[in-house]
């Protein structure tokens, strides 16, 4: 068998339709573009040897480190491994976090092979602190390394990379706590029906979303993670995020259909939430193929590479500032609301809870703390704003007279106003939402998140005409964001929109002396007057929302809660 070149640790017995070639023998073709196109149709998934020859390929092409570890290094290291026996008794290091190595397709005793690429490179790579993925990565990649030592130089320049702006596997606590921040953030955004489902079934949401990348490296059967792999290898590590992603949906429809529709919806130890995913991923085979996976990965409308690069970034800086650097008790990264402190005289602790998992997930990390509430501060709208002042984001909740809750996440800090002068003038980012609670609990995000199409109305004429045909390329379906100036953030993260038209769909927030307005375009998603009395609700532009309630309403009360850092000292 010639794919036997390739394939010495491989149990062939255990590939299934993988154990028989077909299909094309070669690649032609050094073009970037045209590698996506075949790594995402499967163009060398029937052949065991071409697959091994174009990851061999690929890996060659990773810019690395000047001084990489390659094949020569590991034999110097290791001696004759014909003459040399493995073990698994030798410990994996640390820096696993006790993830075991996934077998797959491998014979009994490659394991141990693995065991000993994985201790050889955690001595070359004495700065690798957290790599929870590198088992699962390094067992894929020996169904395709000739020997041992190919195994390594491979994985060895994936861990090397260098590419400014590329990412390939997590290698230290605040990159992959950050990573899991920013699933959360995708998922929360992207994937809402069934975050709602993690949110109202799962104690901890955030230890769930902890295992994403488990998920995809670890839990996938073989047939479908080598396909996944195929993508990962050409377009980085976007794609963990996008399979990862579709698996959730998948998990949720699995859970819609297994239930009659209608979803266990009584909470449960996120353990047993965290098990029940595993499952569902270990066993999709026999509901999902892998085309269907990917097809389902590749519709999602996510933003740009450039766009999650930026939110991950964002989320390890909150990490930062909050000295989570180190792993640590999950406790100290996750919402600790207290039932018995926390008071509200318009939601519950259960409510305030669940508008919590709406929220990023860098501000998760905090604590509600009341800022300004009518009554205790009276109806005033200055007392309002030099409450607020200096406090972003802010979440403002609004009581009716006739009962309804409705309000709103409000990223920016109020001060921001004063720009305009008396003016009103819209500021605030593509994060912040409107909801209701009551009658029923519902949120509104920025109308741009659901149909990124949209966000071509953002571009000047200028950034239309530098934006990189390259992008485009990257992900067809992906919202295009054209080459910024260092330093400039995003039309999703930044403060303010000067380059919009004010009759577009980011009209955020503003407020004067007068009001204060969120949402606009075609109306406003809140008004509220200078009094904090009466209020108007419509539907708007930006947020795509109904009346929030009964379209003119008087306030009951109003309370406007801020985000307190727990961990600063």
């Amino acid at each position: 068998m010639a794919e036997e070149d390739y394939g010495s640790f491989v149990d062939w017995n255990q590939m299934g339709d993988l154990a028989k070639s077909s299909g094309p023998t070669k690649v032609d073709t050094k073009d970037l573009k045209e590698f996506k196109r075949m790594a995402r149709q499967g163009y060398w998934a029937k052949n065991h040897k071409l697959r091994a020859q174009v990851y061999q390929q690929l890996i060659k092409a990773i810019p690395c480190r000047t001084v990489t570890p390659d094949a020569a290094v590991y034999r110097d290291i290791m001696g004759n491994a014909a003459t040399k026996k493995t073990s698994t008794n030798v410990p994996l290091p640390e820096f696993v976090d006790g993830n075991p190595i996934p077998r797959y397709c491998l014979k009994p005793e490659a394991v141990a092979s693995v065991h000993q690429i994985i201790n050889c490179l955690a001595g070359q790579f004495p700065d690798i602190s957290h790599c929870p993925a590198l088992p699962a990565v390094t067992s894929l990649l020996l169904h395709f390394s000739v020997d041992e030592a190919q195994c390594f130089e491979h994985v060895s320049r994936i861990l090397a990379c260098n590419e400014p702006g590329k990412r390939l596997i997590d290698q230290t606590f605040l990159a992959y706590e950050s990573s899991c921040m920013t699933f959360g953030d995708l998922a929360n955004k992207y994937c809402t029906a069934a975050h709602k489902l993690i949110v109202a079934t799962a104690q901890d949401v955030m230890d769930v979303y902890s295992d994403w990348q488990c998920w995809v490296l670890g839990d996938l059967p073989f047939s479908h993670v080598v396909r996944v792999l195929d993508v990962y290898l050409v377009e980085g590590y976007k794609v963990l995020y996008r399979v990862a992603v579709a698996l959730l949906k998948f998990y949720r429809k699995h859970k819609m259909g297994a239930e009659g529709g209608q979803g266990n919806q009584q909470q449960e130890d996120s353990n047993k939430i965290k098990a029940d995913i595993q499952a569902f991923v270990k066993g999709i085979a026999s509901t999902v193929t892998p085309d269907k996976l990917l097809e389902k990965a590749f519709s999602i409308r996510l933003f740009s590479r450039k766009e999650i690069t930026l939110l991950q970034l964002t989320n390890e800086k909150s990490l930062q500032q909050k000295g989570i650097t180190v792993k640590q008790k999950r406790r100290n990264v996750q919402l600790a609301l207290n039932p018995d402190t926390f008071s509200s005289e318009i939601v519950s602790a259960k409510e305030m809870h669940d508008i919590w998992s709406w929220i990023p997930e860098r501000f998760a990390l905090c604590q509600p703390q009341l800022l300004f509430t009518t009554s205790t501060h009276g109806c005033s709208l200055n007392r309002f704003y030099s409450h607020c002042e200096g406090h972003e984001p802010t979440l403002l909740l609004i009581r009716t007279t006739d009962g309804d809750v409705c309000g709103a996440f409000l990223s920016t800090d109020w001060e921001e106003r004063k720009r305009g002068g008396n003016k009103l003038s819209f500021f605030g980012t593509g994060e912040c939402f409107v909801f209701r609670l009551k009658p029923e609990m519902e949120r509104y995000e920025w109308i741009v998140i659901s149909h990124p199409e949209l966000a071509s109305s953002i571009k000047t004429q200028a950034q239309k005409e530098t934006a990189t045909s390259e992008d485009q390329i990257t992900d067809s379906n992906s919202l295009q964001q054209p080459e910024k100036p260092p330093g400039e953030l995003s039309p999703f993260l930044s403060a303010r929109h000067f380059n919009l038209n004010s009759k577009n769909t980011s009209m955020f927030m503003s407020g004067n002396v007068d009001s204060i307005i969120v949402g606009g375009g075609n109306g406003n998603a809140l008004y509220i007057d200078s009094e904090l009395n009466h209020g108007r609700t419509g539907s708007c532009t930006t947020f795509d929302n109904p009346p929030l309630c009964a379209e003119s309403f008087q306030i009951s009360l109003l309370e406007v809660w801020g985000f307190q850092d727990t961990m600063a000292s």
